[in-house]
């Protein structure tokens, strides 16, 4: 008797194994390229995109505060989650360096904003701790120069009450479980704060959620609304309004 198994031809079975090769090594390649077209939307597309969104929120921000009196305060009532209530410049992330500040953390508000400020820490012009998030990469990387911080350096947090100038203290790579950074007094649970402190945070390294960077800032000056921005700041401050009326 004939085996029935023995009756296949050997040239059938090799095409037969080719095509499975040849559509597992399609299906591969597919997957790949759209992998590395998604992260190309994350890590490009994003930015520009982020980049057009917040410069315009930038300047109608600056604009409305432009139009009210120096007597009027924003400080009344606390913003809702997303409303944008600063604008944060840092010179040493570039001179024309200027990103909206909205209430919340939430990814919603990172990725349209830019900027988060922690719910439950201060706000800027009062004692205790200011936090702010931001992406490292992707949605505008808001925060993707803030390993280059060095001593001496400036950030200003302008809101409608003014500008607040913080000065560079210290950087810190935390577990993101760490939430003490953003304590009143930064890793003190039961200190008494004194100081106005500035703390921002991003992922840790660059590409990874796995770690956070902290920095943390020291309110050093304020300048009211309506009187002469910082030197350092004033420039592009100058460009904004300039670019309101055009």
């Amino acid at each position: 008797m004939v085996d029935p198994r023995s009756t296949g031809s050997p040239g059938r079975e090799r095409r037969f194994i080719e095509m499975i090769v040849r559509g597992v090594a399609e299906v591969l390649f597919t997957a790949g390229v759209t992998l590395l077209l998604f992260v190309a939307w994350q890590l490009w597309w994003t930015n520009l995109d982020s980049d057009r969104e917040q410069a315009s929120v930038v300047s109608e921000t600056a604009r409305q505060w432009s139009q009210q009196r120096a007597t009027e305060s924003s400080a009344a009532g606390s913003p809702a989650e997303g409303e944008v209530w600063g604008i944060l410049y840092v010179p040493r992330f570039g001179q024309d360096y200027a990103k909206p500040i909205a209430e919340g953390i939430d990814l919603e508000v990172l990725n349209s904003a830019g900027i988060g400020h922690y719910p439950g820490t201060q706000r800027p012009g009062h004692i205790g701790n200011v936090g702010l998030a931001g992406h490292r990469q992707s949605h505008g990387q808001v925060f993707w120069a803030m390993d280059t911080l060095q001593a001496g350096d400036k950030a200003y947090i302008q809101t409608q009450e003014g500008i607040y100038t913080y000065t560079y203290r210290n950087t810190h790579i935390v577990y993101p479980s760490e939430s003490q950074v953003l304590l009143p007094v930064p890793g003190e649970s039961n200190a008494h704060p004194t100081r106005k402190i500035l703390t921002l945070t991003t992922c840790h390294p660059p590409f990874t959620t796995d770690m956070r960077m902290v920095v943390h800032l020291e309110q050093s000056s304020f300048s009211a609304a309506h009187t002469e921005p910082p030197s350092q700041i004033r420039d592009v401050v100058s460009q904004m309004i300039t670019l309101e009326g055009a």
